[in-house]
């Protein structure tokens, strides 16, 4: 720590008094501190993993409701039957009524083919064998979302002139996945309170052993007429040039990350960033992320030098 002046002497009679310095003029004799130990490079790590865990919960929303969107409106039908001639009148008969319905805006028969590579990743062989019965499938379109009312009408309806079928909205088939991905999204949470109060806990460390290191000079900074307020603005200072240069580095950290990821995913045809699946507003909310640790480290060293403050009265 660098040594102080020394403080003016008493005038003696007859001679002018010195005068002392005050205020924010001795606010500015207490020598520039920097967080203890390697504060600012956790601030970094910390603000990387949130920047990551936020982009990876972004875009698994948006994917989950892509996904939501456009099957919402799709409906499948099945036609069931094992014996091939007759499944194909069936299949006929339920196009012609489902192509007759008010709401319907599309039809479409699966191919066979196409049903024979869907099943060969599980059935094998066997799913171009013949051995194995395939219901036929027919995709449908709605004009409206496929709600419970709308799916009971469709299938009264076929299954009223086509024995053996069984219709099901598609959307259905993603409320598994549709819950696995909120949890995911709340564990996201999880880690970003969790990270937020590690970077708050080690903030408030640093400040704390700032002020202790200093603590003399507060004491005389004091007697020279700097107010807490004062004195507690050059901690805060140096807190925030620190944090600002850990969130930055972190926030660069991070994003590097996202788009390195965002190239892998991009090869299998849903890149997280070159995909499109971040939008605008999600990259305003990671860019929020640095600014939000920036903000609670200053928060948390404000509370922190006011308490130590307090506790020298």
């Amino acid at each position: 720590m660098s040594s102080l002046p020394p403080l003016p002497a008493e005038a003696e009679e007859g001679e002018p008094a010195l005068e002392r310095p005050k205020g924010r003029a001795a606010a500015r004799l207490l020598p520039p501190q920097r967080l203890t130990g390697p504060i600012p490079w956790m601030i970094a790590i910390l603000i990387a993993l949130v920047v990551i865990a936020a982009a990876g919960g972004l875009a698994l929303r948006n994917l989950s409701n892509a996904a939501s969107s456009s099957l919402s409106s799709a409906v499948s039908v099945q036609v069931i039957e094992p014996n091939p001639d007759l499944r194909a009148d069936r299949t006929a008969a339920a196009v012609k009524v489902l192509t007759g319905l008010p709401g319907v805006t599309a039809v479409r028969t699966v191919p066979e083919a196409e049903l024979v590579a869907m099943l060969e990743p599980w059935l094998g062989a066997g799913a171009s064998s013949g051995d194995v019965p395939i219901p036929a499938l027919i995709d449908v379109e709605l004009a409206e979302s496929a709600g419970p009312a709308e799916v009971a009408r469709i299938a009264e309806a076929v299954k009223a002139q086509v024995p053996g079928s069984r219709v099901d909205a598609q959307g259905d088939f993603l409320v598994p996945v549709n819950d696995a991905l909120v949890a995911v999204q709340w564990l996201v949470f999880a880690v970003a309170v969790m990270v937020a109060l590690a970077t708050a806990a080690a903030v408030w460390l640093a400040a704390k052993n700032a002020f202790v290191a200093a603590r003399d000079t507060v004491e005389i900074m004091h007697l020279l007429g700097a107010s807490d307020r004062q004195i507690a603005a050059v901690f805060l200072r140096d807190v925030l040039r620190e944090a600002v240069l850990g969130a930055a580095l972190g926030a660069g950290i991070g994003v590097a990350a996202v788009w390195l990821l965002g190239q892998q995913f991009a090869a299998l045809g849903s890149g997280m960033v070159s995909g499109g699946v971040l939008t605008l507003t999600d990259w305003l909310v990671i860019g929020a992320v640095p600014l939000a640790g920036v903000l609670l480290a200053g928060l948390t060293a404000r509370i922190t030098i006011a308490l130590a403050l307090k506790d020298m009265l």
